[in-house]
C-alpha cells in the first residue's frame, strides 16, 4: 500500500513538473507597446510655408525607413493623411506634404485644376515643394535618409514619377492612378525604382498613354513594375470617390475595394524589396 502510495506521489510530482514546464512554453511573447505621434508641422520651400502632417511611433527610437504621401489635386485632406496613418502603423516614418502651400485644398474640379495645373507645367516648382517636405522629413532622428520612398494619388502619382525622373534620390516611387507621361524619362538622372498602381478602365489616363510610358521606361532600362487592375478606374483607391462622382457626373472616378485592396498590397511587397 505505501509503495502505490509512494509511486502515486512521484507521477503527480511528474505530472505538474511537466504541466509546469508547459505552461513556461505556452508563455506569450512581450508585445512593444506602440504610441503614434501626429503632428500639424509647417516648413517653407520656394517661398512658400507649407502645412504637412507627420505621423509615427514615438515609443521606438530607432531609425527606420520613411514615406512622403502626396495627395490628389483636392490637396492636403483626410484621405491623404489615413494614407499616412495606415503607413506609420506599418512602422515607417510618414509625411503628407502640402503641395500647394499654405494649406489649400480644392472642394470642385475647377478649383482642383487652378491648384493642380500650374504643376504640371512648372517642373521646378514642383520639385522645390517636394524638396522642402524631403529635407523636412530628414529632419526627423527616426528617419533613415538613405531608406525613404514616395506614394502619390492621382495628381500626386504623378507628381512622385515626375520627381523619379527629375532625379530625387528616393529609393523608390509608387504611383496610384496617377498620369505617367507629364516629364520624360533620363537614364542620366532616375535613381528610384518605379510601381505604377493603374487602373485598366481609367478614362483619364488611355491606354496610348500607358504604352507611350512602357516604351519610354524600356528604353531606358528603368527598374519598373507596371500593375494595372481590371474593372478599375480613376480614383479607384478612395472611397469618397463615388460621392465626387454624383456630385460631379462629368468626372469619371470610382471607388473599387479589390484594386484598392490589390494596390495597398502591390506597394507592400515593393516596399519589402527596396527597403532591403
Amino acid at each position: 500500500m505505501r509503495s502505490n502510495l509512494l509511486i502515486g506521489i512521484g507521477l503527480l510530482a511528474v505530472a505538474l513538473s511537466t504541466a509546469s514546464c508547459n505552461s513556461e512554453d505556452k508563455k506569450e511573447p512581450e508585445t512593444k507597446t506602440i504610441a503614434m505621434k501626429e503632428e500639424n508641422i509647417t516648413y517653407t520651400g520656394d517661398g512658400v510655408t507649407m502645412n504637412g502632417f507627420v505621423v509615427y511611433d514615438s515609443n521606438s527610437t530607432e531609425k527606420r525607413p520613411a514615406v512622403i504621401v502626396v495627395h490628389e489635386w483636392w490637396g492636403l485632406n483626410d484621405y491623404a493623411k489615413r494614407r499616412a496613418k495606415e503607413l506609420a502603423d506599418m512602422g515607417y516614418v510618414a509625411m503628407a506634404l502640402d503641395m500647394f502651400g499654405e494649406g489649400r485644398t480644392a472642394d470642385n474640379p475647377d478649383s482642383a485644376m487652378k491648384l493642380a495645373g500650374p504643376f504640371y507645367g512648372n517642373k521646378a516648382m514642383a520639385k522645390a515643394r517636394f524638396d522642402a517636405a524631403l529635407e523636412k522629413l530628414k529632419s526627423y532622428s527616426q528617419v533613415d535618409p538613405s531608406k525613404i520612398a514616395a506614394i502619390g494619388y492621382c495628381f500626386g502619382g504623378a507628381m512622385v514619377l515626375n520627381m523619379a525622373k527629375l532625379g530625387e534620390d528616393l529609393a523608390g516611387v509608387v504611383s496610384f492612378h496617377g498620369n505617367l507621361n507629364v516629364v520624360p524619362a533620363d537614364k542620366n538622372l532616375l535613381k528610384a525604382k518605379i510601381l505604377v498602381c493603374h487602373g485598366a478602365d481609367d478614362p483619364l489616363v488611355p491606354q496610348a498613354e500607358v504604352d507611350q510610358f512602357k516604351k519610354e521606361m524600356d528604353s531606358i532600362g528603368a527598374a519598373y513594375t507596371f500593375k494595372a487592375y481590371p474593372g478599375a478606374v480613376h480614383a479607384f483607391t478612395n472611397p469618397a470617390a463615388d460621392g465626387v462622382h454624383q456630385k460631379f457626373p462629368g468626372l469619371p472616378v470610382g471607388y473599387n475595394a479589390a484594386a484598392d485592396s490589390a494596390s495597398w498590397k502591390d506597394m507592400k511587397d515593393f516596399f519589402g524589396t527596396i527597403f532591403k
